[in-house]
Protein backbone atom coordinates (compact mmCIF):
# COMPACT_ATOMS: atom_id res chain seq x y z
CA UNK A 1 0.00 0.00 0.00
CA UNK A 2 1.06 3.48 -0.87
CA UNK A 3 1.71 5.80 2.50
CA UNK A 4 -0.82 8.77 1.98
CA UNK A 5 0.62 10.81 5.23
CA UNK A 6 3.19 12.63 3.46
CA UNK A 7 0.11 13.52 1.06
CA UNK A 8 -2.97 14.03 2.91
CA UNK A 9 -3.95 17.65 3.27
CA UNK A 10 -5.31 18.93 6.41
CA UNK A 11 -8.59 18.13 7.56
CA UNK A 12 -11.09 20.96 6.77
CA UNK A 13 -11.58 22.53 9.85
CA UNK A 14 -14.09 25.08 7.63
CA UNK A 15 -11.35 28.09 8.60
CA UNK A 16 -12.36 31.39 7.29
CA UNK A 17 -9.72 31.17 4.81
CA UNK A 18 -11.00 28.06 3.24
CA UNK A 19 -13.76 30.43 1.76
CA UNK A 20 -11.96 33.79 1.40
CA UNK A 21 -9.57 32.65 -0.76
CA UNK A 22 -11.90 31.21 -3.38
CA UNK A 23 -14.14 34.26 -2.85
CA UNK A 24 -11.50 36.30 -3.66
CA UNK A 25 -10.56 34.40 -6.70
CA UNK A 26 -13.74 34.91 -8.02
CA UNK A 27 -14.25 38.03 -7.71
CA UNK A 28 -10.55 38.78 -9.70
CA UNK A 29 -11.75 36.36 -12.12
CA UNK A 30 -15.10 38.09 -12.69
CA UNK A 31 -13.58 41.27 -12.55
CA UNK A 32 -10.70 40.09 -15.23
CA UNK A 33 -14.02 38.14 -17.33
CA UNK A 34 -15.59 41.54 -17.87
CA UNK A 35 -13.51 43.71 -18.87
CA UNK A 36 -11.38 40.79 -21.21
CA UNK A 37 -12.14 43.08 -23.98
CA UNK A 38 -9.94 45.69 -22.52
CA UNK A 39 -7.02 43.19 -22.37
CA UNK A 40 -7.69 42.01 -26.20
CA UNK A 41 -7.72 45.82 -27.42
CA UNK A 42 -4.51 46.39 -25.23
CA UNK A 43 -2.09 43.22 -25.76
CA UNK A 44 -3.52 41.43 -28.84
CA UNK A 45 -5.68 44.33 -30.82
CA UNK A 46 -8.01 42.88 -33.86
CA UNK A 47 -6.24 43.87 -37.58
CA UNK A 48 -9.57 44.54 -38.53
CA UNK A 49 -10.07 47.86 -37.62
CA UNK A 50 -14.28 47.72 -37.86
CA UNK A 51 -13.47 45.25 -35.14
CA UNK A 52 -11.61 47.16 -33.33
CA UNK A 53 -13.73 49.95 -33.25
CA UNK A 54 -16.85 47.52 -32.04
CA UNK A 55 -14.98 46.11 -29.29
CA UNK A 56 -14.01 49.34 -27.80
CA UNK A 57 -17.51 50.36 -27.80
CA UNK A 58 -18.51 47.35 -25.96
CA UNK A 59 -15.47 48.15 -23.62
CA UNK A 60 -17.16 51.49 -22.94
CA UNK A 61 -20.19 50.41 -22.07
CA UNK A 62 -19.41 47.58 -20.27
CA UNK A 63 -16.31 49.01 -18.42
CA UNK A 64 -17.53 49.18 -14.53
CA UNK A 65 -14.65 52.01 -14.29
CA UNK A 66 -15.00 54.22 -17.42
CA UNK A 67 -13.37 57.17 -15.70
CA UNK A 68 -10.07 55.70 -14.66
CA UNK A 69 -7.77 56.19 -17.93
CA UNK A 70 -5.75 52.94 -19.14
CA UNK A 71 -2.06 51.88 -18.11
CA UNK A 72 0.76 51.86 -20.28
CA UNK A 73 -1.00 53.44 -23.71
CA UNK A 74 -3.86 50.53 -23.26
CA UNK A 75 -7.73 50.12 -22.91
CA UNK A 76 -6.88 48.34 -19.35
CA UNK A 77 -6.88 50.67 -15.93
CA UNK A 78 -5.43 49.89 -12.76
CA UNK A 79 -8.02 47.94 -11.46
CA UNK A 80 -7.97 45.55 -14.83
CA UNK A 81 -4.23 44.99 -14.28
CA UNK A 82 -4.72 44.24 -10.27
CA UNK A 83 -7.08 41.53 -11.13
CA UNK A 84 -4.87 40.12 -13.74
CA UNK A 85 -2.40 39.85 -11.47
CA UNK A 86 -3.92 38.53 -8.31
CA UNK A 87 -5.44 35.95 -9.99
CA UNK A 88 -2.21 33.34 -10.24
CA UNK A 89 -1.26 34.63 -6.79
CA UNK A 90 -4.43 34.03 -5.11
CA UNK A 91 -4.94 30.37 -7.37
CA UNK A 92 -1.00 29.53 -6.50
CA UNK A 93 -2.70 30.36 -2.62
CA UNK A 94 -5.19 28.45 -3.04
CA UNK A 95 -3.87 25.25 -4.01
CA UNK A 96 -1.35 25.50 -1.43
CA UNK A 97 -3.93 25.59 1.40
CA UNK A 98 -6.53 23.61 0.17
CA UNK A 99 -7.58 21.33 3.28
CA UNK A 100 -10.23 18.51 1.86
CA UNK A 101 -13.09 17.21 4.32
CA UNK A 102 -13.61 14.04 6.20
CA UNK A 103 -16.14 12.97 3.38
CA UNK A 104 -13.48 13.71 0.13
CA UNK A 105 -11.33 11.46 -1.84
CA UNK A 106 -8.17 10.83 0.66
CA UNK A 107 -6.02 9.07 -1.53
CA UNK A 108 -4.72 12.53 -2.85
CA UNK A 109 -1.75 13.44 -4.99
CA UNK A 110 -0.49 17.14 -4.70
CA UNK A 111 -0.89 17.29 -8.38
CA UNK A 112 -4.45 17.28 -7.56
CA UNK A 113 -4.37 20.55 -5.96
CA UNK A 114 -5.68 22.06 -8.93
CA UNK A 115 -9.11 19.80 -8.88
CA UNK A 116 -9.47 20.28 -5.22
CA UNK A 117 -9.43 24.20 -5.28
CA UNK A 118 -11.60 23.99 -8.38
CA UNK A 119 -13.98 22.10 -6.32
CA UNK A 120 -13.86 25.08 -3.60
CA UNK A 121 -14.38 27.86 -6.82
CA UNK A 122 -17.56 25.68 -7.51
CA UNK A 123 -18.92 25.34 -4.04
CA UNK A 124 -18.78 29.45 -3.79
CA UNK A 125 -20.64 29.35 -7.34
CA UNK A 126 -23.24 27.60 -6.16
CA UNK A 127 -23.49 29.68 -2.91
CA UNK A 128 -23.35 32.86 -5.38
CA UNK A 129 -26.28 31.77 -7.77
CA UNK A 130 -28.43 30.83 -4.82
CA UNK A 131 -28.12 34.08 -3.46
CA UNK A 132 -28.54 35.73 -7.12
CA UNK A 133 -31.95 33.27 -7.64
CA UNK A 134 -32.93 34.62 -3.97
CA UNK A 135 -32.57 38.24 -4.84
CA UNK A 136 -34.73 37.57 -7.75
CA UNK A 137 -37.54 36.28 -6.48
CA UNK A 138 -37.81 38.44 -3.84
CA UNK A 139 -37.84 41.65 -6.18
CA UNK A 140 -39.87 39.90 -8.25
CA UNK A 141 -42.78 38.49 -6.22
CA UNK A 142 -42.11 41.10 -3.06
CA UNK A 143 -41.47 44.69 -4.49
CA UNK A 144 -42.82 43.88 -8.43
CA UNK A 145 -39.11 45.00 -9.58
CA UNK A 146 -37.61 42.34 -11.46
CA UNK A 147 -33.84 42.55 -12.51
CA UNK A 148 -32.74 42.37 -16.26
CA UNK A 149 -29.47 40.55 -14.80
CA UNK A 150 -30.45 38.20 -11.99
CA UNK A 151 -31.83 35.32 -15.00
CA UNK A 152 -29.15 35.42 -16.94
CA UNK A 153 -26.13 36.20 -14.36
CA UNK A 154 -27.80 32.50 -12.86
CA UNK A 155 -27.07 30.69 -16.08
CA UNK A 156 -24.11 31.90 -16.55
CA UNK A 157 -22.63 30.73 -13.14
CA UNK A 158 -24.61 27.19 -13.60
CA UNK A 159 -22.56 26.49 -16.97
CA UNK A 160 -19.65 26.95 -14.82
CA UNK A 161 -21.00 24.69 -11.71
CA UNK A 162 -21.41 21.95 -14.06
CA UNK A 163 -18.08 22.60 -16.08
CA UNK A 164 -16.61 22.42 -12.72
CA UNK A 165 -18.03 19.88 -11.04
CA UNK A 166 -17.04 17.59 -14.28
CA UNK A 167 -13.49 18.06 -13.47
CA UNK A 168 -13.40 17.66 -9.52
CA UNK A 169 -16.17 14.62 -9.90
CA UNK A 170 -13.40 13.18 -11.35
CA UNK A 171 -10.47 13.92 -9.25
CA UNK A 172 -13.13 12.76 -6.55
CA UNK A 173 -13.21 9.74 -8.57
CA UNK A 174 -17.47 9.67 -7.97
CA UNK A 175 -18.35 9.40 -11.48
CA UNK A 176 -20.60 7.14 -12.41
CA UNK A 177 -19.20 3.95 -12.47
CA UNK A 178 -20.76 0.15 -13.75
CA UNK A 179 -18.90 -2.19 -11.32
CA UNK A 180 -20.51 -5.26 -12.85
CA UNK A 181 -17.60 -6.55 -14.24
CA UNK A 182 -14.74 -4.39 -13.07
CA UNK A 183 -14.69 -6.25 -9.96
CA UNK A 184 -14.90 -10.17 -10.71
CA UNK A 185 -11.56 -9.77 -12.52
CA UNK A 186 -8.25 -9.75 -11.49
CA UNK A 187 -6.17 -6.55 -10.76
CA UNK A 188 -4.04 -6.59 -13.90
CA UNK A 189 -7.09 -6.54 -15.82
CA UNK A 190 -8.72 -3.78 -13.65
CA UNK A 191 -5.66 -1.80 -14.96
CA UNK A 192 -6.15 -2.98 -18.28
CA UNK A 193 -9.96 -1.11 -17.92
CA UNK A 194 -8.56 1.85 -16.22
CA UNK A 195 -5.95 2.95 -18.71
CA UNK A 196 -8.33 2.02 -21.72
CA UNK A 197 -10.92 4.01 -20.13
CA UNK A 198 -8.47 6.70 -19.62
CA UNK A 199 -7.43 6.30 -22.78
CA UNK A 200 -10.97 6.97 -24.28
CA UNK A 201 -11.26 10.19 -22.33
CA UNK A 202 -8.19 11.73 -23.57
CA UNK A 203 -8.81 10.69 -27.46
CA UNK A 204 -12.44 12.62 -27.21
CA UNK A 205 -10.58 15.62 -25.60
CA UNK A 206 -8.01 15.48 -28.08
CA UNK A 207 -10.45 15.28 -30.78
CA UNK A 208 -12.88 17.69 -29.53
CA UNK A 209 -10.47 20.05 -28.89
CA UNK A 210 -8.79 19.55 -32.41
CA UNK A 211 -11.97 20.39 -33.94
CA UNK A 212 -13.33 23.05 -32.56
CA UNK A 213 -10.02 25.35 -31.04
CA UNK A 214 -10.62 27.54 -33.86
CA UNK A 215 -14.23 28.70 -34.09
CA UNK A 216 -14.32 28.80 -30.09
CA UNK A 217 -11.00 30.71 -29.22
CA UNK A 218 -10.89 32.90 -32.53
CA UNK A 219 -14.84 33.43 -33.56
CA UNK A 220 -16.18 32.90 -29.90
CA UNK A 221 -13.23 34.42 -27.58
CA UNK A 222 -11.34 36.75 -29.53
CA UNK A 223 -14.48 38.39 -31.09
CA UNK A 224 -15.84 38.24 -27.65
CA UNK A 225 -19.39 37.15 -28.80
CA UNK A 226 -22.31 38.39 -26.17
CA UNK A 227 -25.36 36.91 -24.80
CA UNK A 228 -27.74 39.30 -27.09
CA UNK A 229 -29.85 40.17 -24.46
CA UNK A 230 -30.76 43.94 -22.40
CA UNK A 231 -27.67 42.61 -19.79
CA UNK A 232 -25.78 40.81 -22.60
CA UNK A 233 -23.01 39.19 -20.76
CA UNK A 234 -20.33 37.32 -23.15
CA UNK A 235 -21.62 33.74 -22.08
CA UNK A 236 -20.84 32.80 -25.60
CA UNK A 237 -17.28 34.62 -25.24
CA UNK A 238 -16.35 32.63 -22.18
CA UNK A 239 -18.15 29.37 -21.47
CA UNK A 240 -17.78 27.53 -24.89
CA UNK A 241 -13.28 28.27 -24.21
CA UNK A 242 -14.06 27.04 -20.96
CA UNK A 243 -15.01 23.95 -22.35
CA UNK A 244 -12.80 23.34 -24.20
CA UNK A 245 -10.13 23.94 -21.38
CA UNK A 246 -11.30 21.58 -18.71
CA UNK A 247 -12.08 18.70 -21.06
CA UNK A 248 -8.44 19.14 -21.51
CA UNK A 249 -8.14 19.09 -17.99
CA UNK A 250 -10.50 16.11 -17.35
CA UNK A 251 -8.43 14.16 -19.60
CA UNK A 252 -5.51 15.35 -17.55
CA UNK A 253 -6.71 14.29 -14.79
CA UNK A 254 -8.13 10.83 -15.51
CA UNK A 255 -4.53 9.92 -16.37
CA UNK A 256 -3.09 11.50 -13.31
CA UNK A 257 -5.79 9.27 -11.12
CA UNK A 258 -4.49 5.74 -13.35
CA UNK A 259 -1.39 6.62 -12.03
CA UNK A 260 -2.19 7.29 -8.54
CA UNK A 261 -4.20 4.64 -8.00
CA UNK A 262 -2.20 1.86 -10.01
CA UNK A 263 -0.31 0.82 -6.73
CA UNK A 264 -3.53 0.42 -4.97
CA UNK A 265 -5.47 -2.34 -3.15
CA UNK A 266 -8.52 -3.60 -5.30
CA UNK A 267 -11.61 -2.02 -4.21
CA UNK A 268 -14.48 -4.38 -3.59
CA UNK A 269 -17.62 -2.41 -4.02
CA UNK A 270 -21.23 -4.44 -2.50
CA UNK A 271 -24.86 -2.50 -2.30
CA UNK A 272 -23.52 -1.80 1.43
CA UNK A 273 -21.59 1.15 -0.19
CA UNK A 274 -25.05 3.08 -1.26
CA UNK A 275 -25.77 3.43 2.58
CA UNK A 276 -25.51 6.33 4.52
CA UNK A 277 -24.40 5.40 7.99
CA UNK A 278 -25.47 8.87 9.31
CA UNK A 279 -28.53 8.56 8.17
CA UNK A 280 -29.16 5.18 8.81
CA UNK A 281 -28.10 6.24 12.63
CA UNK A 282 -30.84 8.87 12.91
CA UNK A 283 -33.58 6.43 11.57
CA UNK A 284 -32.12 4.12 14.08
CA UNK A 285 -33.04 6.89 16.65
CA UNK A 286 -36.02 8.16 15.35
CA UNK A 287 -37.54 4.85 16.02
CA UNK A 288 -35.83 4.11 19.44
CA UNK A 289 -33.55 1.44 17.76
CA UNK A 290 -30.61 0.55 19.14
Amino acid sequence: MTDTTERSPIISTGALIEWLVPFAFLVCAGWAVWHTPAYILSFIPPASDSLVEQMSQLHYRKDVTPDMPGLFGGYADILDWLALILLPIIFVIGTRTIRVAPMEFQNWRPIDRTALFVGRITMILIISMTLVMLYEVFLRYAIEAPTLWANELTLWFAGYVFLFSGLYAMQQRCHIRIFLLYDVVPRWLQRCFDVTGAALIVVFAGFLIFGSYKQVFITKFYKWEMFGTAFDPPIPATVQPMILIIVALIATQAVINVISDWNLEPEVHTAADDIDQEELEILKKSVGSD
